[in-house]
């Protein structure tokens, strides 16, 4: 076996570090453990329910590569809940370690792009697309994306056709059937994105299609229902006042062959700085529900594949993974942003919640949420705590199956999270 030569290896060094000042390579990563205290998260507790403690972790490893005409990125991924695999054990009890992205971005010139592979979907304020951040999965989309950006003007077309087999072989004898169920999953995707930017203004317009395989109890594939999401989101800022607004409507079927008829969500937010370390905020989103009164048919919207955390509560009561298909809501909220420092910061929000629709009482009035979030920044990472408090109304106790009387007196949740994100290495001489 011949070894290579001492003069042989510093030529192979000159060469690959001669590549890399024509190149950029980033080796970065994030680590970042979440304690919960759920007392209520995500539905009402019962009396006689204990409350949850746990902590889970993601972590990650992200390498970035760069030159003239491409641009490659992975990002590995697990999340692990600590305790959840004994000690000693030889591998990964549950599976949680993937790819999260992997792309490549090719420089088509006069402003165009192609972006192929796994990729994060993240437009706007994230209402109908987005990463999903706070989960610590996150949110990917296996896509190719053409992307012109010229100036202040955007456009993107992303295009997806989903398998879930893992035989190749199989695109013969399994044919074009996909199983995967759950969480608005998709057999086909179109999008096509349009974004404007002015002084003062920006408007957006978003036309999503998603196609939804249906299965017949007996003859199981059975075709494919495709649901439209049209909308625009529109900002102005001027000095210290700002608006934000979202207007959606969806049409077609729902997975199941479930005509959407007449869905839609209208948002609107105003945000004011009231000084150098206030900011207030106030406004409302109204989303469409459904009556029950025509089998096959709803008139419910639903915001998919958005970063739903962010919006309606920090306590996710609404469209996190539930209330799909549901009476809607009506969210009317205030909030305040307060520096506390150069890097410290509180965040309050309070939240009224009706539903869109009556429920089979009548009643619409579900509660009241308060959100809090303190963050402090550090040299090189950052820590946020927060506390958030459900107020439950007659309506919500109806809308989640569970009697006041046998409700839990507090409905609440706590949290802590350690954000670490190093940058390894690095051959951008800015870093």
């Amino acid at each position: 076996m011949k070894f290579i030569s001492k003069k042989g290896l510093l030529v192979c060094l000159f060469l690959f570090g001669a590549h890399l000042s024509f190149a950029q390579f980033v080796l970065d990563g994030q680590f970042r453990p979440r304690t919960e205290y759920r007392n209520g998260f995500g539905g009402l507790i019962s009396e006689a329910s204990e409350p949850g403690f746990a902590t889970a972790t993601r972590i990650r490893l992200n390498a970035k590569y760069q030159i003239d005409k491409y641009t490659f990125y992975t990002s590995l991924q697990d999340v692990m809940v600590w305790g959840e695999n004994r000690q000693l054990r030889p591998d990964d009890e549950n599976n949680s370690f993937a790819i999260f992205e992997a792309w490549a971005q090719i420089d088509l010139g006069s402003g165009w792009y192609t972006k192929l592979g796994r990729q994060v979907l993240s437009y706007d304020d994230e209402r109908i697309l987005g990463e999903v951040d706070w989960t610590q999965q996150a949110r990917n989309h296996d896509a190719a994306l053409m992307r012109y950006a010229k100036e202040d003007f955007e456009l993107d077309l992303a295009l997806a056709y989903n398998q879930d087999f893992d035989d190749p072989s199989g695109f013969q004898s399994e044919g074009n059937t996909y199983g995967t169920t759950g969480f608005f999953s998709y057999k086909t995707m179109q999008m096509l994105y349009l974004k404007q930017k002015w002084e003062n203004f920006t408007t957006s317009l978003l036309v999503l299609n998603n196609g939804f395989q249906n299965f017949d109890e007996n003859d199981g594939a059975n075709g494919v229902s495709n649901l439209q999401t049209i909308g625009t989101y529109l900002t102005y800022k001027k000095k210290n006042f700002g608006l934000a607004a979202n207007a959606f409507l969806q049409i077609g079927e729902r997975q199941g062959e479930i005509d959407v008829k007449g869905a839609y969500l209208l948002g609107l937010d105003a945000s004011y700085k009231a000084s150098g370390t206030i900011g207030l905020g106030a406004g409302f989103e109204i989303i469409s529900g459904n009556d029950d009164r025509t089998p096959g048919e709803t008139g419910a919207f639903f915001p998919l594949y958005g970063t739903n955390h962010k919006f309606n509560g920090f306590m996710d009561y609404f469209y996190v993974g539930n209330h799909a298909n549901s009476v809607g809501l009506l969210d009317v909220h205030l909030s305040a942003n307060i520096a506390l420092g150069e890097k410290s910061g509180l965040m309050a929000k309070v939240l009224n919640f009706q539903a869109e629709q009556g429920l089979p009482s009548g009643e619409k009035s579900l509660g009241t949420e308060v959100d809090l979030v303190f963050t402090q920044k550090f040299n090189g990472y950052a820590l946020k705590v927060g506390y958030s408090q459900l107020f439950p109304a007659d309506g919500m106790y109806e809308l989640k199956g569970l009697a006041e009387a046998e409700a839990a007196h507090m409905q609440n949740w706590a949290w802590a999270m350690l954000i670490i994100k190093p940058k390894l290495f690095s051959t951008d001489k800015k870093d």
